[in-house]
């Protein structure tokens, strides 16, 4: 199974997996599936650290370094990505998030996510 992990799921299998929910743990452990991590979570790190944000302290180049020195498949933001998500609806106003859900979509990918609001879109999402 395909996998894409939001922000704070990746923050947590980086730098603090007794956060991470067991459930998740189980499937990211899992080598039979395929682990992505989206360019619009490493901009939402930066933005947010920037911002002072305590929960996105992480310093984005070695979180994504880890990452692919750890087997995730880095997801890029494309045109098609972008314009899935116009066809949103509008139940989440963060626009990382929504980013995610629309490369969840139009992938094909389980989105992982701790977040209810992401949660109520339709498709491939998982909340824990």
């Amino acid at each position: 199974m395909k996998l894409l992990l939001d922000t704070h799921l990746l923050l947590w299998a980086a730098n603090d997996p007794e956060q991470m929910p067991a459930r998740a743990l189980s499937l990211i452990s899992n080598e039979a599936n395929e682990l992505f991590f989206s360019v619009a979570s490493l901009w939402e790190l930066a933005i947010k650290r920037g911002l002072g944000r305590a929960d996105f302290q992480a310093d984005p180049r070695v979180l994504w370094r880890g990452l692919l020195d750890n087997g995730y498949s880095e997801l890029p933001i494309t045109s098609e990505h972008a314009l899935c998500v116009e066809s949103l609806p509008l139940l989440h106003k963060d626009p990382f998030d929504r980013i995610l859900v629309a490369q969840a979509t139009v992938e094909g990918i389980t989105l992982l996510t701790v977040d209810s609001a992401v949660s109520q879109y339709s498709g491939p999402i998982r909340k824990f």
